[in-house]
């Protein structure tokens, strides 16, 4: 997925690398079972504590399911098959159709600097590996930016139907946090009362800890070794999502040039800030605000999030500055 594809700004401090545990009881409540996989083009990593094997396999199994339904390179997908139908209606899943839905919502709250059809755009930049990058070519911008409008995609039920045919959609900002929320509902179904779900960054809490204490996330500094905090949060049944201009980018004559672009331009946002951290209670709330705000930058973005209920955040700007919602955030 195109936005935040490897591990994004969080860091889980103290975290050991994660793997399944063999055996076939269910262990004691004051253990915890973890499963780590490769979903989305990025690392996930799920620990939870009282939960039983099978637990732990079904919540991999539903990475797998949500990665064919949203993945932009997977032909098979759903968005794939709406990308390809040439505006032709396309019947997709509940949870395809929510999302979508989901993601036209946030297009409305951001006036359009969240949208989730930026794809002919984002797709002409190259942001992995260490080959050399290049920048794209100015008319190729042009022309792949009048194909950018969240406003372009109708979905009435179960049909997507996208109403400019070149125009594509890339779910890459909101996905891993919309599943992120369905792997949490599923462990409170079945009992699990402690869990911390690691999606390539993306961080949600279920509750605290075994021992009672919070989750503690570190914040990634950004352009430093990865793990290298600089500052930590103190969670409890919330979700922590960055974004930043400092895990997919490149730099040519002196400019980065990072992931996360201006759907009016298809170049990347520039602003003076490296970072923006949500902590929010449902994680797809968190993916879309971090992009959102860190597109408006830091006051209109420190504004908007002081208008929504139960939100805070954290800024970074490039002279290393760190700027909350709320002071009693930071340790």
């Amino acid at each position: 997925m195109s936005r935040r594809s490897a591990a994004f700004a969080i860091c889980m401090a103290a975290t050991a690398a994660v793997s399944l545990l063999s055996g076939c009881t269910t262990p004691p409540e004051s253990e915890a079972l973890k499963v780590s996989g490769m979903y989305f083009d990025t690392i996930v990593q799920i620990e939870a504590w009282g939960a039983t094997e099978e637990i732990m396999s079904h919540c991999e199994e539903m990475c797998g399911y949500y990665e064919q339904l949203f993945s932009p390179t997977i032909e098979t997908s759903e968005v794939s098959r709406i990308n390809g139908a040439g505006g032709s209606p396309v019947t997709v899943s509940d949870e395809t159709a929510d999302l979508i839905q989901k993601g036209i919502e946030y297009g409305e709250l951001s006036e359009g600097l969240f949208d989730i059809t930026i794809a002919p755009a984002s797709s002409l930049w190259n942001f992995e590996g260490n080959e050399a990058h290049t920048v794209p070519d100015a008319s190729e911008l042009e022309e792949a930016v009048t194909h950018i409008d969240y406003h372009c995609i109708d979905v009435s039920g179960n049909t997507v139907t996208l109403t400019d045919p070149d125009a594509k959609i890339d779910l890459g900002a909101i996905a891993k946090g919309y599943i992120a929320d369905q792997i949490k509902e599923y462990l409170e179904n079945e009992g699990v009362k402690h869990a911390l779900i690691n999606l390539g960054g993306n961080m949600l809490a279920l509750g605290e800890r075994y021992d009672g204490r919070p989750f503690q996330i570190g914040l990634q500094k950004p352009f430093e070794k990865t793990g290298t905090v600089i500052e930590v949060l103190s969670v409890t049944d919330r979700s922590v999502v960055s974004s930043g201009n400092y895990e997919r980018y490149f730099e040519k004559d002196g400019v980065i040039y990072h992931h996360i672009l201006n759907p009016n331009t298809g170049y990347p946002i520039q602003n003076g800030l490296d970072q923006v951290t949500v902590i929010s209670e449902q994680s797809v709330d968190g993916d879309a605000l971090s992009t959102t705000c860190y597109a408006l930058g830091l006051e209109k973005g420190m504004e908007l999030i002081r208008s929504i209920e139960g939100v805070e955040a954290v800024f970074v700007t490039h002279d290393g500055e760190v700027y909350a919602t709320d002071s009693g955030l930071l340790m």
